[in-house]
């Protein structure tokens, strides 16, 4: 007996707002490159080059006291950002001490750090330090060119993918649905500062990738379906599509959610960021590969010419994945 979360015969007519949901997308869109571009990234340290201090006491955290007693030290610009979790004991206050690297240095001094240290004790003697993160500038620029190249690559490898699987029309709809995924994630990462570093990076690949899956399954039973379905519109055709596919989606979406629920609840600061990533994600994929992809696809149009072979409609239909 098969699980089912939706009804077999469900008929729900996903596209009857396509004009609208497509056009929130845009907005959303053109709203996340304004907010990213006015307000910036918090990049972590790997993309900033320098130092990050983690310091964990039993005494509640004074942000301007540390700033003063770090002051005189003279390190320029120094952020200072209490970390807040519900896995931490009643006793246990971190926060992140982040100095970027100082001019003509790879990255900050031992005897510099070793300061940062003294100063803090000075107003908190039981004072610890976890950990202590350096990335020279060098580095960081690296790895920025690399994080862009391959988040790059990944959508243009993606794109070829389809197009060969099924027709240009898809995987012109593919790779915009990946384009809002990506560009959404980005501008709610500005909007709400959080941490954006390598980890995001890898998520940002993990949504795309997931994304594509999601998007893939339903252009595949759309083939399926307009091979059967010559004369039926196109829009009744993806509708048909989506609702025979409803059920794969939410069991797969809803059980990663479950996952990534508890991870962000229960999994700590130094992972949350990425978790967080992936969460809205995975929301944000499953929404635009019905009202992005599929939008697409039906402005560009399919070639349905009846008078083809039984395999028209999909230009590569014979590939295999």
């Amino acid at each position: 007996m098969r699980l089912r979360l939706v009804p077999q015969n469900t008929n729900w007519d996903f596209m009857k707002y396509r004009k609208f949901t497509f056009g929130a997308s845009i907005v959303a869109m053109i709203a996340s490159v304004i907010i990213w571009l006015s307000v910036g990234l918090n990049f972590g340290i790997d993309f900033l080059g320098g130092t990050t201090i983690r310091t964990e006491s039993a005494q509640t955290i004074d942000v301007g006291a540390y700033r003063d007693a770090l002051t005189p030290l003279g390190l320029g610009d120094v952020v200072i950002t209490e970390v807040s979790d519900p896995t931490f004991r009643d006793d246990q206050n971190v926060a992140l001490v982040r100095i970027q690297a100082q001019d003509g240095a790879e990255a900050v001094t031992t005897d510099t750090i070793t300061a940062v240290e003294g100063a803090l004790r000075s107003i908190d003697p039981e004072i610890t330090f976890p950990s202590v993160e350096s990335v020279g500038p060098k580095v960081s620029g690296e790895l920025i060119t690399t994080a862009l190249l391959a988040v790059g690559v990944s959508l243009v490898a993606i794109l070829f993918y389809i197009w060969l699987r099924f027709e240009w029309q898809f995987s012109v709809g593919a790779v915009a649905a990946l384009f809002h995924d990506v560009i959404l994630t980005i501008g709610v990462f500005s909007l709400l500062q959080i941490r954006f570093d390598l980890a995001t990076i890898a998520a940002l690949l993990t949504i795309i990738g997931y994304s594509i899956n999601d998007t893939v399954v339903i252009f595949d039973r759309l083939r399926e379906n307009l091979i059967k379905f010559k004369k039926t519109p196109l829009i009744d055709v993806m509708n048909m599509s989506v609702n025979e596919t409803l059920s794969r989606t939410l069991m797969t979406s809803g059980t990663t959610l479950l996952a990534l629920i508890a991870l962000i609840v229960l999994g700590g600061d130094v992972i949350r960021g990425f978790v967080f990533a992936i969460l809205w994600g995975v929301i944000v994929g499953t929404y635009s590969s019905v009202y992005v992809a599929k939008n697409v696809v039906l402005m560009l149009g399919v070639d349905r010419d009846p008078k083809k072979p039984s395999d028209a409609g999909t230009q590569f239909a014979n590939i295999d994945a």
